[in-house]
């Protein structure tokens, strides 16, 4: 071993033993000369005592300290168990133990690592600091001055949640509607169209954008942007913008307006080249949601008891980068995405012989690119089945295209919307309060009008996850007529991983800035669609596990399947984003972390 190297090993052991230093207990507990195994055990000992001192209301934690306390030391004993380690395929114990011995061929710990371990001690000895200013006054009084203290308190949050969700520009704004228009004309100007070709869905995709040359010339790209459109298209990798859509980006590059809207679909050069590797990978699936397991037919997805997807169009108006389904679509807008007639008769025969079924998704994909007619072809075999109570359309058209909600397709779907016998709704996808503009509204209206709700399924990605980012988008969703439904955690596939954030986030986002908002815009619930299990709801902890955390910085979960108490299922080990790792991205993005230092004690 070189001198260098030596001179490295001893300062990682020295840093290692001042994070451990937290704890002086379990610090002497892996420096003494003992056995990897007696280690554990007086580690899983010591640990079992702070739990049982913090549960005796120990007046060395302060009041309230000890939830932290408590949860941080289940993480710990979890992660320092024998199960753990089987299931995560690394051992914490053995980890630490052989870089204080001084062990060779020990993988070099991250800065993520190090802060994830300070956190987790600090949290075990109740020495968070999350409490430290944080004593407000009124706890001091009771009656009315106490409510006039909490009063102001609250009021004081109220304005911090607006200042934080005015950072936020909307397209309904006057400047974005502005903007908008010299788009709409500039871009009309280029397609030789006219103000009523724009108003006309089918203009919109006879015009897909489809390559680098043509978006460039229509909007400034970066180096990389331009390169990877180009990449994706020369690798067949699916990538296209409507017209409409490409209206709100903004021309000019730097803004930071349009950073979550140009992200929906103009890929990474990471996300490229991950999907060009999958594809030449014989051995690789790309099939992340482990759809082939749980489609008994083709064209039906079934992963809950009373609810089935139908999927008859596998192909939408443009591509989101991070889309589950993205290794079945072949192009934007492909006439041959659609299925087959005899294997849509099926996937309908199929529906018609399950009575068990009584709600069906239709998505895909999104149906709203098929014709009126042939949609209406669908929804009357489905209107025709007794057991189906409730039809769910998915479709992100009124963000991409509303000028396909026409008055005919609107009026044709609410006629199989019975009140108090069959129910249909809209299901849609609005990502950043810069989505939603005046066509988009009035596209949200025309089915409110006729009683059929919309929601919305936000993805929650690095592009929207700043504070209180979903929580403005949430507010205009609502304002707007649209119902936030779910919140999902970007799909863990190798190539999103621009898109990922910490599931540490999303639960911190919840209960401090979802939170502050009125229960009536606050609707959506926070879930992580488990390959092959189905939607794990993130905001109740019995639902999963933290097993470890590994020398990259990254926690390892092991989420429970919906049905573990009604019948026997496997559990899903999932490898997180680092949390030290997406603090450094938002910091260098212009944020400011430590808005955020309680992320580390969501577990």
């Amino acid at each position: 071993m070189t001198e260098k190297a030596v001179v490295e090993r001893e300062r990682i052991r020295e840093r290692l033993i001042s994070v451990l230093d937290i704890a002086p207990e379990l610090m002497s507990i892996f420096l003494a000369d003992s056995p990897i195994h007696v280690k554990r055990t007086k580690a899983r000992s010591f640990l079992s005592r702070l739990l049982t001192d913090t549960f005796e209301d120990n007046p060395k934690i302060p009041s309230l300290e000890w939830i932290l306390t408590r949860d941080a030391i289940g993480v710990l004993r979890r992660i320092f168990s024998a199960r753990s380690e089987r299931l995560a395929g690394f051992s914490l114990v053995e980890y630490l133990n052989d870089i204080l011995i001084g062990a060779g061929g020990v993988e070099k710990p991250r800065q993520g690592f190090f802060a994830e371990l300070e956190h987790l001690l600090r949290g075990v000895m109740g020495k968070t600091g999350v409490y430290a200013d944080r004593i407000p006054a009124f706890v001091r009084y009771e009656g009315k001055r106490a409510a006039r203290l909490r009063s102001e308190d609250l009021s004081r949050m109220a304005r911090r949640a607006r200042e934080f969700m005015n950072r936020y520009p909307s397209g309904l704004d006057e400047n974005a509607v502005a903007r908008r228009r010299r788009n709409r004309a500039r871009i009309l100007d280029f397609m030789g169209g006219t103000v009523a070709d724009w108003n006309s869905w089918k203009w919109h995709t006879r015009h897909i954008i489809r390559d680098a040359e043509t978006l460039a010339s229509l909007i400034d790209l970066s180096t990389e942007e331009k390169e990877a459109v180009r990449l994706a298209r020369e690798n067949r990798i699916a990538f296209g913008v409507t017209p409409y859509y490409l209206s709100l980006m903004d021309r000019r590059i730097g803004g930071g307006r349009d950073s979550a809207v140009r992200a929906q679909v103009i890929p990474t050069l990471h996300f490229v080249e991950k999907m060009r590797e999958h594809r030449d990978c014989e051995e690789s699936s790309m099939d992340f949601m482990l759809e082939r397991d749980t489609s008994p037919i083709e064209g039906i997805t079934r992963r809950y008891p009373m609810i089935a997807i139908l999927k008859p169009f596998m192909t939408c108006p443009q591509i989101c980068v991070y889309c589950q389904r993205n290794w079945e679509i072949e192009d934007v807008h492909s006439f041959r995405a659609a299925l087959p007639r005899e294997k849509l008769e099926k996937a309908l025969r199929w529906l018609e012989e399950t009575p068990e079924i009584s709600e069906v998704l239709v998505t895909g994909g999104d149906p709203f690119l098929l014709s009126d007619g042939k949609l209406e072809k669908i929804l009357s075999r489905l209107a025709g089945m007794d057991h189906v109570e409730r039809i769910r359309l998915g479709t992100r058209t009124p963000v991409t295209l509303p000028q396909r909600v026409t008055d005919s397709l609107v009026e044709m779907v609410s006629r199989y919307h019975r009140p108090g016998r069959r129910e249909v709704l809209v299901v849609t996808h609005f990502e950043h309060p810069y989505e939603i503009t005046g066509d988009a509204v009035r596209a949200v209206q025309k089915f409110r009008r006729k009683g059929i709700e919309v929601c919305n399924q936000l993805v929650y990605t690095f592009f929207n996850s700043r504070k209180f980012e979903a929580s403005a988008l949430r507010h205009k969703l609502r304002l707007a007529g649209v119902t936030p439904y779910y919140t999902f955690n970007t799909k863990g596939k190798e190539e999103t991983d621009d898109y990922r954030v910490p599931i540490a986030r999303l639960m911190q986002e919840q209960k401090e800035e979802a939170r502050l908002l009125p229960g009536s815009v606050r609707t959506d619930e926070i879930v992580f669609n488990v390959p092959g299990l189905g939607k794990n709801y993130l905001r109740a902890l019995q639902h999963h596990d933290i097993i470890a955390v590994l020398p990259n910085g990254r926690r390892v979960y092991e989420f429970h399947p919906w049905e573990k108490k009604l019948a026997l299922a496997d559990t899903y080990v999932y490898e997180d984003v680092s949390i030290h790792d997406y603090l450094r991205r938002l910091h260098k993005s212009g944020e400011n972390i430590s808005h955020y230092k309680t992320i580390w004690y969501y577990y």
